[in-house]
């Protein structure tokens, strides 16, 4: 029994439509698996290695800080992108949380959107916060404290003052003095003078008459 050139030729058609699809599959899904974001975060860095992206379409990265700086703006990139230089961390004193995302040309599912945790490193010291500054101090509303009292033995050891001589006369008492004697002398002898020189006047007067 032969078979028509037909039949032959229909079966060819289908055979190579089976194996075209199939190749077509394949290659599809080649890139798609392919994809790889690895990266790495330590105390003081980010590294990315984004390979075996699909170069036909356009792929975009992100990284940043959650609630802070923005570490790589949105960039662009094909079959893959590597850091050439890691992205340096901020200094922290708290540990920080770092966010990538990767947004893939060919589908979501390929996409990726990550956090790791950067730990503080070791050393790091945080900046000294400002000190306040402190209010003034209020007057004090106490009464000064008295002066301390003098020490009894000090008192006792300061000398008595000294009493007034007894041998000193008391004129107030005796209402004289012990120069009254002389100078009534004093007197007597001068009226003796006087009473001597009157009679020697008057003996002369009388002689020469």
């Amino acid at each position: 029994m032969t078979i028509p050139r037909r039949s032959w030729r229909g079966a060819g058609a289908f055979a190579a439509a089976a194996v075209v699809g199939l190749a077509g599959g394949v290659i599809s899904a080649g890139p798609a698996a392919a994809h790889t974001p690895t990266w790495a975060v330590t105390c003081s860095e980010v590294t990315l290695n984004l390979t075996a992206y699909n170069p036909g379409v356009t792929n975009e990265v992100t990284v940043s800080i959650v609630g802070g700086d923005v570490l790589l703006p949105t960039t662009k990139f094909g079959r893959e992108y590597k850091t050439d230089k890691p992205l340096q961390l901020p200094k922290h004193d708290k540990e920080l949380t770092v966010h990538l995302v990767v947004k893939a040309g060919d589908g979501e599912n390929y996409s990726k959107d990550d956090t790791k945790i950067a730990p503080v490193c070791e050393g790091e010291t945080p900046e000294p916060t400002p000190t306040e500054a402190k209010p003034a101090e209020k007057p004090s509303t106490e009464p000064p404290t008295s002066a301390p009292e003098p020490s009894e033995t000090a008192t006792e050891a300061a000398p008595a003052p000294a009493e007034p001589s007894s041998a000193a006369p008391d004129l107030a008492e005796t209402g004289s003095s012990s120069a009254t004697p002389v100078i009534g002398g004093a007197a007597l002898a001068v009226l003796l003078a006087g009473g001597g020189i009157l009679w020697s006047v008057r003996k002369r007067r009388s002689a020469q008459h």
